[in-house]
């Protein structure tokens, strides 16, 4: 059995990871750390196991063989380097940090470890993706040119009992988030991007306000590549009913994933359902227990951890000098 502390319930998804983690039989939830306490308190409370007020004690504790990392991403590279120096298996949320250079400090100190770490990029897991993989592969849309993908949701358009959206406050904060739309839910277009297109060469964006809550509410990015083709990557926290997009455009065939439908043209034959679609991997909290137990390799790399941030930065700098950005430049 591997036991595991959760560390702290700031973003929405740390009560998902706990879920997770209670319903994985290789994993046993020991401790609650907050650098909220009084949140942590209840939160542990409701879990039936102590809390520990005092980070550093928690991760000096024995009995800890691993944690998830639920902080504001601020927090991250402080909380996650002292897990690494501690020698506790580390499970966090996306971003990994804000900048290449924090990014590079994190994975080199756990590359001179045995620390199983992911970062939780699910739908690198999905058979839509496995699919677009094998599709690129092996070359049946030709030279790919142009990539779309579109992930986006309502999660700040005002109602009656949520002025801001439903999604948390937390989330338009700057400080602690490091973003908005783009570095939260633009991500999974991004780590799509970044798998199926590869590394770019460049990044352009904008990343507007328009309830001017402190951050982006939403966002385009195009990356570009050395061999010419594009990516166009939108994501949006005001957009009601708007379907998960990833279309591939190549010289001999297009794919068009939308939600669950998957279909495929090949030069102008006509659309069809493709009836080999891989089934779905583990998900990243199963992958890191099997990684932990058995040593499995988990398909989520620190590669992508990485590459993930080196495009946010790079957005984020665009954004900001109204200009694109090179990523030789961070």
């Amino acid at each position: 059995m591997i036991n595991v502390a959760l560390l702290s319930k700031w973003h929405v998804h740390a009560v998902d990871y706990e879920r997770e983690a209670r319903e994985n039989p290789m994993l046993s939830i020991k401790k609650v750390w907050d650098e909220e306490p009084e949140r942590g308190q209840g939160w542990a409370e409701e879990l039936g196991v102590p809390f520990e007020s005092d980070l550093d004690t928690l991760l000096d504790s024995p009995e800890i063989d691993a944690v998830i990392v639920s902080t504001p991403t601020n927090l991250h590279t402080e909380v996650i380097k002292k897990a690494a120096k501690k020698g506790k298996h580390i499970f966090t949320e996306k971003v990994l940090a804000f900048t290449t250079r924090e990014c590079e400090e994190l994975l080199e100190m756990m590359e001179k470890t045995d620390l199983s770490f992911m970062i939780s990029l699910p739908r690198l897991t999905k058979d839509y993706y496995l699919y677009a993989q094998q599709v690129v592969d092996e070359g049946v849309l030709g030279t790919i040119t142009m990539m779309r993908c579109r992930v986006a949701h309502n999660g700040a358009v005002p109602t009656e009992t949520h002025p801001n959206g439903w999604l948390p406050e937390t989330f338009f904060n700057a400080e602690q988030c490091g973003g908005g739309a783009l570095i939260d839910l633009g991500a999974h277009p991004i780590y799509l991007a970044n798998r199926l297109m590869g590394k770019p060469k460049s990044v352009s964006s904008r990343l507007p306000q328009m309830r001017e809550l402190g951050v982006d509410d939403h966002a385009v990015a195009m990356l570009d590549y050395d061999s010419g083709a594009l990516s166009i990557l939108e994501t949006s926290f005001l957009s009601a009913g708007s379907p998960f997009q990833l279309e591939l455009y190549g010289t001999e065939g297009t794919l068009m994933i939308e939600d669950d439908q998957i279909r495929i043209r090949q030069g102008t034959k006509e659309w069809k359902t493709p009836d080999n679609v891989p089934e779905h991997l583990p998900m990243p909290m199963e992958q890191w227990a099997n990684a932990m137990e058995s040593g499995e390799t988990m398909s989520v790399t620190r590669e992508d951890a990485y590459l993930l941030t080196a495009v946010n930065e790079a957005a984020s700098l665009s954004n900001k000098e109204g200009r694109r950005i090179d990523l030789k430049e961070l």
